[in-house]
């Protein structure tokens, strides 16, 4: 965070100094009770619901409280707390917040889409950090509760940041773009999770459409050209700059020859009346996408074409996305246990279809959550995708998974199918046919601790 005087922000918040001094810079801003306060020199948003442990932020004093509970709480501090009193809590918050984000005249990207968001912020991260202080926000910890914090890392030696939006809800990326105030956003594609949260599929797209109106004026907007979803995202209201990426003519960024190669994929890159050659790490098509966002992104900051293509090839793809090792008895293990829902599952299958060509394929499966009133519509349709394609074996893993056996058996698969409660006895079925000629694709929620485990012991050799 850049220091700020305590004065100036009490001037900005019109507030009333209670007692402490104001001569004194904050280092540091959380919102009490949502953050935790670990450093001196924090100022600290305390709303009139919250019980204030005095103690404990004297502690890391110098602090500086900023609250509208009555004054006659407000004046239990002890003598290394800064107390400022305003009229409305919530105001002051958002002003403090305007006002901060207005100190840095720098490029802001945030990314929204079903898959692709984490992956898509780290390679631009990685490209931009040879020569630039990127802020970043942490893997894929992108809840809304984290923006704020987010936000407070930027600093004035930060010369870009990089953010991802979480979405439970509707109004989550709209509460995001308010304290980010992107210059940039990015949609990598919208496909179907969340829907609990969302009622439906059009709740869920309207929900990832809130990027759209979020981006400061005059930003840019960069969209997948080519994915049906993202085509139903209203912009008759958007008047900044559109970007499109994808295989189709209609990409600005365009990719084409796209092939597997060792590890990665090679493509060419058509941008601008140029065909440039590129390579990304990471298996699948989906992979290709996710750098083709990335790329537009940091040449919208400014960069040349070239150097980043060329940095790009040295992004090293995240673990647990459809990461290749050896496994038991010489067997070829894809963890991709990062996360899992319908879109994520395709893409894997889809890698399967080119990496696992005279392989026997074998499938473990976990449940899909977040899916509300539609998970046993989705988890049927896996099924149904699975029964189209030569499987030796397919084990599912939950109450919800089983499913997607029940319909690959309707659908007349020719695989052996396994319904298991958990990770229990699945050896039983695997240590027989895990040898050189089994390919062996575990794909499942990242909540499930035991199946992230599980596929750690898949890839010890024995």
């Amino acid at each position: 965070m850049q220091p700020l005087l305590v004065k100036d922000i009490r001037n900005l918040l019109q507030g009333e100094l209670i007692c402490g001094s104001e001569l004194w810079k904050v280092r540091d801003a959380i919102y009490y009770k949502r953050q935790d306060l670990t450093k001196r020199y924090t100022l600290i948003f305390v709303s009139r619901s919250d019980s204030i442990n005095w103690g404990e932020i004297n502690n890391k004093g110098p602090s500086l409280v900023i609250s509208d509970l009555p004054a006659s709480e407000l004046k239990k501090a002890l003598s290394d707390t800064t107390v400022i009193k305003v009229n409305n809590l919530v105001q002051a918050y958002w002003k403090f917040i305007e006002y901060y984000r207005g100190l840095f005249h720098i490029p802001v990207v945030t990314i929204t889409g079903t898959c692709g968001k984490t992956t898509t912020k780290d390679m631009i991260k990685h490209i931009l950090s040879k020569d630039r202080n990127v802020q970043a926000s942490i893997s894929s910890q992108n809840e809304p509760r984290r923006s704020f914090p987010y936000l407070m890392g930027i600093d004035e030696k930060t010369d870009a940041a990089v953010f991802e939006h979480g979405l439970g809800n509707s109004g989550n990326i709209k509460h995001q773009c308010m304290i980010y105030q992107p210059t940039i956003g990015i949609i990598t594609n919208i496909g179907v999770h969340h829907l609990d949260g969302c009622h439906n599929l059009e709740g869920y797209i309207k929900a990832k459409s809130e990027i759209v109106d979020g981006i400061k004026k005059g930003g840019t907007l960069i969209l997948n050209a080519d994915d049906e979803n993202t085509k139903k995202v209203p912009l008759q209201s958007f008047k900044g700059k559109i970007i499109y990426f994808g295989s189709s003519t209609r990409s600005d960024f365009r990719a084409s020859t796209i092939k597997f190669s060792k590890n990665g994929m090679d493509f060419l890159l058509h941008f601008k009346n140029k065909t440039y050659k590129a390579f990304i790490q990471g298996y699948g098509e989906h992979q290709v996408y996710n750098a083709l966002a990335a790329l537009a992104a940091v040449n919208e900051i400014g960069m040349k074409m070239e150097e980043a293509i060329s940095r790009l090839a040295s992004y090293k793809n995240m673990t647990r996305h459809l990461e290749v090792s050896s496994g038991i008895g010489g067997s070829t293990i894809i963890d991709d246990t990062w996360t899992n829902n319908p879109t994520s599952v395709e893409a894997a299958l889809k890698v399967l279809d080119s990496i696992g060509k005279g392989k026997n394929i074998i499938l473990v499966l976990g449940d899909i959550n977040r899916l509300g009133n539609f998970e046993k519509k989705y988890h049927r349709e896996i099924g149904s995708m699975v029964a189209k394609r030569n499987i030796h074996t397919l084990i599912t893993i939950g109450n919800k998974a089983e499913e997607i056996a029940k319909q690959a058996a309707r659908d007349g698969t020719k695989a052996n199918v396994h319904s298991f409660k958990d990770v229990n006895g699945i050896m039983d079925i695997l240590d027989p046919i895990l040898n050189r000629h089994a390919i062996l694709l575990i794909k499942g929620p990242m909540s499930s601790r035991s199946m992230i485990e599980f596929a750690n012991r898949l890839k010890m050799d024995t």
